[in-house]
């Protein structure tokens, strides 16, 4: 079924409704909502569903502290660390998804073992626990689906189940862990299971807009909240929700031929289709979350903007379809980094702090 959504926030100087109506993966979209259904897309999509936060925004808060088993989250921890998952011992979960680096390794696409240059970016592991599919194409509908696909990946990890199970067992001590936390010890599915409840620790509450959506009216600078009515003002509240993204699929370039401007056309850009085979997927990606963005650079799935300042631009030109001024550009860009959260009660940074220095 078809959601409805619109364009919530006041009407932009000479904004017109030139848009003609068009169905949005997941949505129909009307014409100001065909702007929704994109900058918010300031990585790649849009979002359908409307939940009111408690101060009566259309964004919400993280809730604190989600309720997991505390021992499968050590155990998880310490196997999300573990190089033995691949083939020659030399790459973790955590060598592409750096917790030091805002949950990505900063490259345009990874590299896994022996050097191999892999095919697409690599999304955060902060909040996935909140996307309602993972992986670029949505390949995997849980994060313990997910935990298998690097794992066997040629050009990530290149092992399997078979050969990370016996050196594994091998280790006493995990072992003994293993046992201690399941039933049946050491199995491939528990070692998914550890590891997917790690990954649902990795949330990252109190951004300072959540701060301010919880009734603090100074944690935003004027300038944030200001980029933030514009966030909303230009169609981007079309993303809404606990993630700020990560709840939907919707094709790059909704207003323009991204890839055909880019040029240079790879396997990993057809996105969807290559689950579904379906020519209606062809360029349709999960959206990402928003949260934590200024951390992630590069954005997209090709890594192609290597700053916040680029995705905006994209955005505008390929899924708003639309112009901005440059000061607009630049408020909706401070409001980003206000998305930024806490982890382990800390604020969340970059070890490269390059990436997340304030324009």
């Amino acid at each position: 079924m078809h959601r409805i959504c619109t364009a919530v926030g006041p009407k932009l100087p000479h904004e017109t409704s030139t848009f003609s109506d068009r169905a949005v993966r997941g949505i129909t979209c009307r014409p100001k909502a065909a702007v929704a259904a994109a900058l918010w897309l300031v990585l790649l999509g849009a979002t359908p569903r409307v939940c009111m936060a408690q101060s009566g925004e259309p964004i919400k808060p993280i809730p604190l502290e989600p309720q997991l088993d505390l021992r499968k989250v050590a155990l998880g921890d310490r196997l999300f660390h573990d190089k033995r998952l691949s083939k020659d011992n030399s790459l973790s979960c955590a060598s592409c998804h750096d917790l030091s680096k805002g949950g990505v390794d900063g490259l345009p696409s990874s590299i896994g073992i022996g050097g191999a240059k892999g095919p697409i970016n690599a999304p955060t592991v902060f909040n996935s626990s909140l996307n309602f599919r993972q992986f670029w194409d949505g390949r995997a509908a849980s994060l313990e689906e997910q935990v298998a696909g690097p794992v066997h990946n040629p050009k990530e990890m290149g092992s399997n189940w078979t050969e990370v199970l016996g050196k594994l067992a091998q280790d006493g001590p995990l072992v003994g862990e293993f046992k201690a936390t399941y039933r049946d010890g050491l199995q491939t599915r528990n070692i998914q299971d550890a590891i997917a409840v790690f990954e649902r620790s990795l949330t990252t509450p109190n951004s300072r807009i959540d701060k301010y959506l919880k009734g603090d009216q100074k944690a935003l600078s004027p300038d944030e909240l200001l980029g933030y009515q514009l966030f909303k003002a230009y169609g981007c509240v079309a993303c809404q929700g606990v993630n700020i993204g990560g709840n939907m699929f919707q094709t790059f370039g909704v207003m323009g031929d991204y890839f055909e401007k880019r040029g240079n056309t790879t396997v990993a850009d057809l996105g969807r289709y290559n689950v579904t085979k379906s020519e209606a997927d062809k360029h349709v990606f999960k959206v990402p979350s928003l949260r934590n963005v200024a951390l992630t650079a590069p954005y997209f799935h090709d890594g192609s903007a290597k700053t916040l300042n680029d995705a905006v631009d994209v955005m505008f030109k390929y899924q708003l379809g639309r112009p901005a001024s440059a000061q607009d550009k630049k408020l909706i860009v401070k409001f980003l980094h206000t998305l930024t959260g806490e982890y382990k009660g800390r604020p969340l940074q970059r070890a490269d702090s390059d990436a997340a220095r304030q324009p």
